[in-house]
């Protein structure tokens, strides 16, 4: 197969990329791999969606993170017909061009639905990426399995959300990922909350949620594939992410530390209850983040954390995707 896999920029990968991963087992299994930045289309009519691609092969001999980020990062780009590829994968965080390229992700999206419109298999679908680009998607969830939640601009209306919780509360942007931008307010100490809001609605929407008491012992990131559970050999791909002392952001990058999560009948009765909207919105890849009894986003673009659960279980979930996604393609084409 030839996948394409759409980045924001490939300076920015790292080795232990989940994206990094999967690109490494597909070509250990004989696939080519093609990396486009949101920069690299070119649209010439309804029918010619082309791209500025990285192209890596097998015979390449790339095997480890390290060299494939390198030869990645040096490869000269050539021009590809995406008509001629079999996957074009959606890997890209949108969150980190809002400032200096606000134009890019929605260009992304739209240039990947004139290549599904065109016939080639795209993941995750990119007309249900539309609805799902940020943490508003969450609420097309039960009810049951979402924290109280408000999304406002506005001073008062936090200030009325947190009276009504009588606790912590916790305010992020809307539209944001990474941990940045993350406050927890206490009800006792809210003589910030004012200017805290400010801050984070000078990039937009604010979101606030109760507290739940269970965000002490951290998050788990729970991969989800085609609407399921990710197992290979009766594990689940799963981290349990452990915040530093002192810290309320459980994202690995500002050091939280990753650890075997306990996967138990509630955390599988609360995925179950998600299931079928992620199939029916085609998510072929998501990475869930639970707390307690709540999931507190829905990551459908780029979730990572798949090394950290692969090392730590020792199971090969890239291979059991790359394997999926042989059968996947092989269906659509087929059909």
């Amino acid at each position: 197969m030839k996948i394409a896999i759409l980045i924001n920029q490939s300076h920015k990968e790292e080795e232990k990329f989940t994206t990094t991963m999967l690109a490494l087992k597909a070509l250990e299994r004989g696939h080519s791999v093609l990396y486009i930045g949101l920069a690299d289309f070119v649209y010439e009519d309804e029918q010619t969606v082309l791209a500025h691609c990285r192209v890596i092969k097998p015979e390449h001999g790339l095997t480890n993170g390290a060299d494939f980020v390198k030869y990645l990062k040096d490869a000269e780009k050539t021009l590809v017909d995406l008509g001629e590829i079999d996957v074009l994968w959606l890997r890209f965080d949108p969150t980190l061009d809002m400032l200096n390229r606000p134009w890019a992700a929605a260009a992304g999206i739209q240039f990947a639905q004139i290549v599904k419109k065109n016939g080639r298999y795209v993941i995750n679908d990119p007309d249900y990426l539309v609805q799902a680009n940020n943490k508003l998607y969450l609420e097309n969830f039960p009810k049951s399995v979402r924290p109280k939640t408000l999304v406002t601009r506005n001073h008062d209306d936090v200030l009325r959300f947190l009276e009504e919780q009588k606790d912590k509360i916790i305010l992020k942007p809307l539209k944001g990922s990474g941990g940045k931008n993350v406050f927890m307010i206490d009800y006792k100490e809210r003589q910030n909350l004012k200017q805290t809001v400010e801050a984070i609605a000078r990039d937009g929407y604010v979101i606030a949620q109760e507290y739940l008491p269970e965000a002490k012992k951290g998050d788990i990131r729970f991969f989800m594939m085609d609407g399921e559970p990710l197992i290979v050999d009766g594990k689940y791909a799963a981290v349990r992410r452990v915040q530093k002392e002192d810290e309320i952001r459980s994202n690995i990058h500002q050091g939280a530390k990753p650890e075997e999560a306990i996967i138990d009948e509630n955390i599988l009765n609360l995925v179950g209850q998600v299931s079928q909207q992620l199939k029916d919105d085609n998510m072929y890849l998501v990475g869930l983040d639970i707390v307690g009894d709540k999931i507190m986003e829905v990551n459908v673009f780029s979730p990572g954390a798949l090394y950290h659960a692969s090392k730590i279980l020792n199971k090969d979930f890239a291979n059991a995707i790359i394997m999926d996604l042989e059968k996947k393609v092989k269906d659509f084409y087929n059909k």
